[in-house]
């Protein structure tokens, strides 16, 4: 009791502290942000913004019920202990799924990603997963820009529990933008989280720290998965990561083991995890869309190693989903970042479609 105590009195402390220190001006906006919640000594600590006033405190069995309430999340207090227990699975594999949705780079933009998702079929008007046995997948990008990232990043932790129970699966993917944030690289946070860092005196990436549900949660992710005869991966696979022989299980190893959260000048004094992590890795190659001399043998190359027959990537944006050599190659960023209303990647039973933000399905 008297370390509860203790710890809100400290919690008022720093609230009072930052308070006097952060001083918006008239016509700022007030901040709210959060919740970013943390396992400390077995426990769990739930920190958030409110109005422009840092707060803190515990979370319980006894009090989630009201924190769930408050930040609208869709999973229970267990889900929480158990991201502790969670490990990297290298080599994803999955076959004999006959639905599958595909968003990527969302960049905090959480309406549009609602919008997409509810037009899609995906989930239901409260934001509950309605899609049964299928598969979602997102590639990436979830960081950065936007002014909403916590927000739907809690949105498909708890989907993703949704999802399991339903038969189905959330696959979240690592894309350069999550690589960039766990980097301790913020030059494309968005003025919110500035702002936040002000009011809370936490740096923006010490919020997903490993110690914190959600940063926890994105080191478990991988940058490579199979469904099917489909290949998915943030920004691509260059000819050149097939001429050293990586394949999936050894590029999620390196990246999960070497290169995510460490410090960026070691990861480039080793020649293999420097590309990797270039502009010919699978977190920023464009090859596929700006190599005027990329062509259809080098792609099937690519398929011929991986024994798929698709690609799926986001990364470089097109003004809609893109099809490339007959399907072989998907493009799926159309440009949330830029406040457009996005589409959606559909896969049913074979056959691949566009989903827009109307619901309005197009066969490609």
């Amino acid at each position: 009791m008297r370390k509860h105590l203790l710890y809100l009195i400290f919690g008022l402390f720093i609230s009072l502290n930052v308070s006097a220190s952060y001083r918006p001006e008239a016509s700022d906006k007030l901040i709210n942000d959060g919740p970013y919640i943390f396992i400390v000594d077995n426990e769990l600590k739930v920190k958030w913004i409110e109005n422009n006033v840092f707060r803190e405190d515990y979370v319980s069995p006894d009090n989630f019920n009201e924190i769930k309430k408050k930040f609208k999340l869709l999973f229970n207090y267990d889900d929480l202990k158990q991201t502790s227990l969670l490990r990297p699975e290298y080599k994803q594999s999955y076959l004999n799924v006959d639905s599958i949705g595909i968003i990527t780079d969302i960049h905090g933009e959480y309406h549009t990603y609602i919008n997409l998702l509810k037009a899609a079929g995906i989930i239901d008007k409260n934001l509950n997963w309605k899609f049964g046995k299928g598969h979602l997948v997102v590639l990436g990008d979830i960081f950065d820009r936007g002014s909403m990232v916590t927000e739907v990043l809690w949105h498909l932790f708890g989907l993703e529990k949704q999802a399991v129970k339903a038969g189905g699966m959330v696959h979240v993917l690592l894309g350069n933008h999550e690589f960039i944030v766990l980097s301790k690289n913020l030059s494309y946070i968005n003025k919110k989280y500035e702002k936040a860092e002000l009011i809370s005196n936490i740096k923006y990436y010490d919020q997903y720290s490993e110690n914190s549900v959600l940063g926890k949660w994105l080191r478990s992710k991988p940058v490579m998965i199979t469904i099917n005869n489909i290949i998915f991966v943030h920004a691509g696979i260059s000819t050149e990561m097939i001429q050293r022989n990586l394949n999936i299980e050894q590029v999620n190893r390196k990246f999960s083991n070497k290169i995510l959260g460490k410090d960026p000048a070691m990861v480039n004094k080793d020649e293999e995890l420097f590309f990797l992590n270039k502009d010919n890795g699978p977190l920023w190659y464009r090859g596929y869309f700006r190599d005027t001399s990329f062509c259809e043998s080098k792609i099937d190359s690519i398929l011929k190693f991986y024994g798929k027959d698709h690609i799926v990537v986001g990364h470089t944006v097109n003004k809609g989903i893109i099809s490339l050599f007959n399907n072989k190659i998907l493009g799926a960023d159309t440009g949330m970042m830029d406040k457009h209303p996005g589409e959606m990647l559909i896969y049913k039973n074979g056959s691949f479609y566009k989903s827009l933000h109307t619901g309005k399905r197009i066969k490609l």
